[in-house]
């Protein structure tokens, strides 16, 4: 018994060592989180991606391309045997949120305004928070992804793959601070803030839209 005590003691000191580590972890990555998140405030995202394009411009992206709220809804259901995790999602979103801004680069001119006063620097920014995402969060190589975050991975990778969607260059960056404010919530969310980030209907009532 007093072994069984000891052993608990032991587990319960270990995880309170460790907490703080977590804690600055979270805290390191919030810090670039922010500042992506300033550049992606609804000013110069209507500035440079709608503004800045002809009327009704659209582009082709891939569907899995366009990640949204009910995306992650769909991929959060619940599945005992193949369970996403909360990494498989951020990942997703990071990795389709740097497609998507390759893709609108692709079609501007070399000295269109929104190239070289807004998107390269996004980008950027998106890169280094990549890097310290990166470092704080090494893989489990030995972990298998769930089929339904595989199937898209598969996708998208795909050359041969024809699932197309025209979307406007702006919806590519809505989407994106919707979703990283849904997954990173940790980072913008106040103690006394009860807004759920990750809930469609939120939204839709044209709430926490900055």
């Amino acid at each position: 018994m007093v072994q069984s005590e000891c052993w608990l003691l032991r587990g319960l000191l270990g995880f309170i060592c460790l907490l703080p580590m977590c804690m600055s972890a979270a805290t390191d990555l919030c810090v670039p989180l922010k500042t992506v998140r300033e550049s992606l405030n609804l000013s110069l995202r209507r500035r440079f991606m709608k503004m800045n394009f002809p009327i009704n411009y659209t582009i082709q992206v891939h569907y899995e391309e366009v990640f949204r709220l009910r995306n992650i809804s769909r991929l959060n259901m619940s599945n005992e045997e193949e369970p996403v995790l909360k990494r498989d999602l951020q990942d997703l979103w990071l990795w389709v949120s740097q497609r998507g801004i390759k893709r609108v680069l692709r079609v501007l001119p070399e000295r269109h305004p929104t190239r070289h006063k807004y998107l390269s620097n996004l980008e950027n920014l998106f890169r280094d928070f990549e890097a310290l995402y990166n470092q704080r969060n090494p893989k489990d190589e030995e972990r298998e992804l769930p089929e339904r975050i595989l199937n898209i991975w598969y996708r998208l990778t795909d050359p041969s793959y024809e699932g197309w969607k025209s979307v406007t260059p702006k919806s590519i960056l809505d989407n994106c601070y919707r979703t990283m404010l849904c997954l990173f919530k940790e980072c913008f969310s106040k103690e006394d803030d009860n807004y759920d980030y990750c809930e469609v209907l939120n939204w839709r009532k044209g709430k926490k839209t900055t």
